[in-house]
């Protein structure tokens, strides 16, 4: 077999096990070529090099137009010239003549390795972009190479990615080779591959989760409207559907809560409290702060503000250690809300009443400014 045939051959096993088109590798071969003929010809405006797609067979033609006088040989040809090698040809027509070089197989063949080389990279480099850019905003999973200072390097497969620390959750550690899901943020195309920016507290690597684990979301009959989460420690999450004869919560937390303990195992024990969506501000709110009962809601869509009274016995639950829930709650609804207990609120309108009493009894007592008996004696 020739070296021409051996390089078709070569391209296309590069094709085949390299995903990387034999088309393309040939077309820069082709343009590389061009301007080593720079070197040959003086310049190559006029060059053109074709590499035949089956045997490999290099040739190199130059477009000259026909003259009468040839002033340029490079870029013209005479008229008796024209006619020996092209049987239709008028003066002023531009023809496609062949100046190979005699040594041209050996330029090519070194041109080859190096566009071949450089190529194989870039094309990788864009594969793989390509690749992971369609799974940007999704979850993958990777398995835990190494701790690189604070960060985690994470293998996805055919590229690394780094787990920075401020994308990781406080109190998580991770053992080499150990398998995780993260969420993809951005991939952007650098010159050394992609660089894939990765998150595990991202309130989005939840919603992926429940939308691989639950059918219900993944066919869009189960809707996440909205979600709010301290990573590590507690996420909400209001779902809401349509169909009469589904329960949105249920079909999350799935049979004896299969489903929901999937993915806390996944995020290592965070807790997730599923409620139900309501396009009622009060409903939604008293469902928000679940687990805790609710006495009332007063809500002020405009204010997109709320008053909520909890029986006293519920007032710490619904507020939550160190204000959790009360604080995830109104991240999940978009409400300021505002929790009293049933004493804190029949306190505050008994001083209210006495206030107001006070008021009267002082417009009451005020003493008479003219004492009209003196003004009589006189």
């Amino acid at each position: 077999m020739d070296a021409n045939k051996e390089l078709i051959e070569a391209l296309n096993q590069i094709e085949k096990e390299k995903d990387i088109s034999k088309e393309v590798l040939l077309e820069a071969m082709e343009n590389s070529l061009v301007a080593a003929c720079k070197n040959h010809f003086g310049k190559a405006d006029n060059i053109k090099v074709n590499i035949n797609r089956v045997t490999g067979a290099v040739s190199v033609f130059a477009e000259r137009q026909i003259v009468q006088n040839v002033v340029d040989k490079v870029t013209e040809i005479s008229v008796e010239e024209a006619i020996l090698k092209f049987p239709l040809n008028n003066v002023g027509d531009i023809v496609q003549v062949e100046v190979t070089p005699a040594n041209f197989g050996r330029i090519a063949a070194q041109k080859a390795k190096q566009v071949v080389v450089q190529k194989i990279r870039e094309e990788e480099r864009k594969v793989l972009y390509n690749q992971y850019y369609g799974k940007e905003k999704d979850i993958v999973t990777g398995i835990v190479q190494r701790y690189v200072g604070n960060n985690i390097s994470v293998n996805l497969g055919k590229v690394d990615a780094i787990l920075a620390d401020n994308e990781q959750v406080k109190g998580e550690r991770f053992k080499p080779t150990d398998r995780i899901k993260l969420y993809v943020i951005e991939v952007k195309d650098t010159t050394k591959g992609p660089r894939i920016t990765v998150s595990r507290t991202h309130p989005e690597l939840v919603k992926r989760l429940f939308e691989a684990e639950v059918t219900e979301i993944r066919d869009g009959i189960v809707e996440i409207k909205s979600i709010a989460r301290e990573a590590g420690s507690r996420t909400k999450m209001a779902v809401y559907t349509s169909h009469p004869d589904i329960d949105p919560v249920g079909a999350c937390v799935g049979m004896n809560g299969a489903r929901v303990n999937a993915i806390v195992n996944e995020l290592r024990g965070e807790k997730i409290d599923i409620i139900n969506w309501s396009d009622d501000p009060k409903v939604l709110i008293e469902n928000a702060l679940s687990p805790a009962k609710v006495v009332s809601v007063e809500a002020d869509a405009e204010e997109k503000s709320a008053k909520v009274v909890v029986p006293d016995y519920q007032l710490s639950l619904a507020i939550g250690k160190e204000g959790q829930n009360a604080r995830l709650a109104a991240r999940l609804t978009g409400y300021k809300i505002d929790i009293k207990s049933e004493s804190q609120t029949k306190d505050t309108s008994e001083a209210e009443e006495i206030h107001d009493l006070e008021e009267v009894q002082e417009v009451q007592e005020i003493p008479d400014v003219l004492d009209f008996s003196e003004v009589e004696e006189e």
